[in-house]
């Protein structure tokens, strides 16, 4: 016996992040600790009283929308980018943003509550893997006794764990950006924005990161920077 039911939710914060464009995002939530991200509530969700006894909690669970992909077609199958982007597998078997509904699903670290005089309390965290400004539905703590299972099976994610590309970065490129935004910049390029079948040596590839624009190519496993300028 089944029911059609439709729920209405709405946001109940937006997250800010150095990442204004999808294109070198990390592939996952945790990959990239030293990129911060601010999540700022809606002015009917700040009750400092929603927030109380938050700051015991060290890791929290987010759950967004991919709003940039909202209405788009969804397809049974997908290609993840650490197999190549040539195999196919199920798209419940991934994390794709392709989904029947845009739901996302992050763990961060919460770094601080944060009172401001515009916005009331907000949490920085570290470790998301969200555009500037996206959604989010709703915060739940992490509860490492009952969610952790060191032992867990990780499918074909399990193969490509490790991956990670070596990075040249001249310093007079590097010190173009604020000392707190190089380390986190440095993190996200390891991580090889590009897409997975996309390979060519000589291309020059683009994203924006914190105000900045960055220009790499990736010459077998080294990624060579070859641009950083601020966005006007």
């Amino acid at each position: 016996m089944t029911r059609d039911e439709t729920y209405e939710i709405e946001p109940i914060a937006h997250i800010r992040t150095p990442f204004p464009e999808k294109f070198g995002i990390p592939r996952q939530s945790g990959l990239v600790t030293e990129a911060k991200g601010t999540i700022v509530f809606e002015p009917k969700y700040r009750d400092p009283d929603a927030l109380r006894g938050i700051e015991g909690f060290s890791h929290l669970w987010l759950i967004w929308g991919f709003s940039e992909n909202a209405g788009k077609q969804w397809s049974p199958t997908v290609r993840p980018p650490r197999l190549g982007g040539n195999t196919r597998v199920g798209v419940f078997a991934t994390r794709s943003p392709f989904r029947p509904n845009p739901i996302g699903l992050s763990l961060v670290a919460l770094e601080e509550v944060r009172h401001t005089e515009k916005y009331g309390d907000v949490l920085i965290v570290s470790g998301a893997d969200l555009m500037d400004q996206t959604p989010v539905y709703d915060i739940k703590p992490y509860l490492p006794h009952i969610e952790a299972v060191p032992d867990a099976a990780a499918g074909f994610a399990g193969r490509v764990k490790d991956y990670a590309l070596k990075v040249s970065c001249p310093d007079e490129l590097l010190y173009k950006l604020p000392e707190e935004k190089r380390e986190a910049l440095l993190a996200v390029l390891s991580e090889d924005p590009r897409p997975s079948y996309q390979n060519d040596e000589m291309r020059v590839y683009g994203f924006g990161f914190a105000g900045y624009e960055i220009k790499f190519r990736v010459k077998g496993d080294t990624l060579l920077v070859e641009k950083v300028e601020k966005l006007s």
